[in-house]
């Protein structure tokens, strides 16, 4: 079938285009994040789910052939870790032409994946970096590596000829203090890091209010280091807000999901790793397309099923997001990815 986008995109109840889409390649994780995967939760006992569950390579491939038809440009390939999915490299070189194909990663997995990875296609990877001390970095991750594992990632990205993004989640009293240390590593590398603020995604995370570091604060104290300007954005529903150093040492990006959120350009749509489509974070069900898939239907009835469920969005719930937080039932970030 024709993979060029319609004439008209296709937009929800809010008029927010669809044009970004998150793909869960797998529910497993070589970390424990704090954030994320808690132990006591994800521990040795957890069941993940079986390999038949998950959409085959090929599965994948039509159905994001079907979203490019639909106007999405831009892919991120999620986990879960998405390196320990097998043949990931060949799912990359399967997929049609979007603008931009991306993966979101801790990064132990890209010395021996990057290569292969880039010469299938994919042009840039965002590896997540909570610390450069290697006892903070151990506690937030849960595992007994170091920072240089992540670190011999990254540059194995860049040897690879991949783009580079570091996102780092600040908690205050965790990790906060490591905020103007991950910014001096980025500027001598010239690494883009973009600081996220803490949300409460999923149920498990033990998410408080208290732990949030404002993206004012983040800005306001690496400005009185490093003095600042605002940059445009790039794109429509760009979710960093970014600055540029005013000697010349890159830029830097502060993502204010919870003080400031941007619900309004939200422009993503988000595919588990067993095919249901979710069309926000934190959503407490997404729609099965997978049933449909195996079940012998059609493109022209998976395109109307894609459609239809964009077609009546309304979420925005970082915008209804109370004192104490998001309540009710949430998908986990590690089901869905961020």
């Amino acid at each position: 079938m024709a993979t060029s986008a319609p004439a008209a995109p296709l937009v929800d109840r809010l008029d927010r285009p669809l044009t970004d889409l998150r793909v869960s390649v797998t529910n497993r994780c070589n970390f424990r994040c704090r954030y994320c995967m808690p132990r006591e939760l994800f521990g040795a006992d957890h069941v993940f789910l079986d390999r038949e569950e998950l959409l085959s390579l090929e599965e994948i491939t039509r159905l994001l052939t079907l979203f490019h038809a639909l106007g999405v440009r831009k892919v991120r390939l999620t986990g879960g870790e998405p390196l320990l999915r097998r043949g990931l490299p060949s799912l990359v070189a399967m997929l049609p032409d979007f603008d931009d194909v991306a993966m979101t990663t801790n990064g132990v997995l890209l010395p021996r994946l990057a290569g292969p990875l880039a010469d299938a296609g994919l042009r840039r990877v965002t590896v997540s970096l909570d610390a450069l001390d290697d006892e903070v970095f151990r506690r937030i991750a849960d595992t007994p590596l170091s920072v240089s594992s992540v670190l011999d990632g990254i540059r194995a990205a860049r040897d690879a000829g991949l783009g580079i993004k570091v996102n780092t989640v600040l908690q205050r009293g965790i990790n906060d203090h490591q905020l103007e240390d991950l910014a001096g590593w980025a500027r001598e590398t010239g690494v883009r890091l973009r600081f996220i603020e803490y949300m409460d995604v999923g149920t498990t995370n033990g998410w408080v209010r208290d732990r949030v570091v404002p993206a004012e604060e983040v800005r306001d104290r690496l400005h009185a280091r490093w003095p600042l300007e605002p940059v445009e954005p790039e794109v429509y529903g760009e979710v960093a807000s970014r600055y540029r150093y005013l000697d010349g040492a890159g830029e830097v990006g502060v993502i204010a999901s919870v003080t400031k959120p941007f619900c309004r350009t939200c422009t993503r749509a988000r595919l588990s790793s067993v095919g249901e489509l979710y069309t926000c974070l934190f959503a407490a069900r997404g729609t099965d397309l997978r049933a449909l898939l195996r079940g012998g239907a059609d493109d022209e009835a998976l395109l109307a099923a894609i459609g239809a469920v964009w077609g009546r969005r309304t979420d925005r719930a970082s915008e209804l997001r109370g004192e104490g937080g998001l309540t009710g039932p949430r998908v986990e970030m590690s089901y869905i990815g961020g």
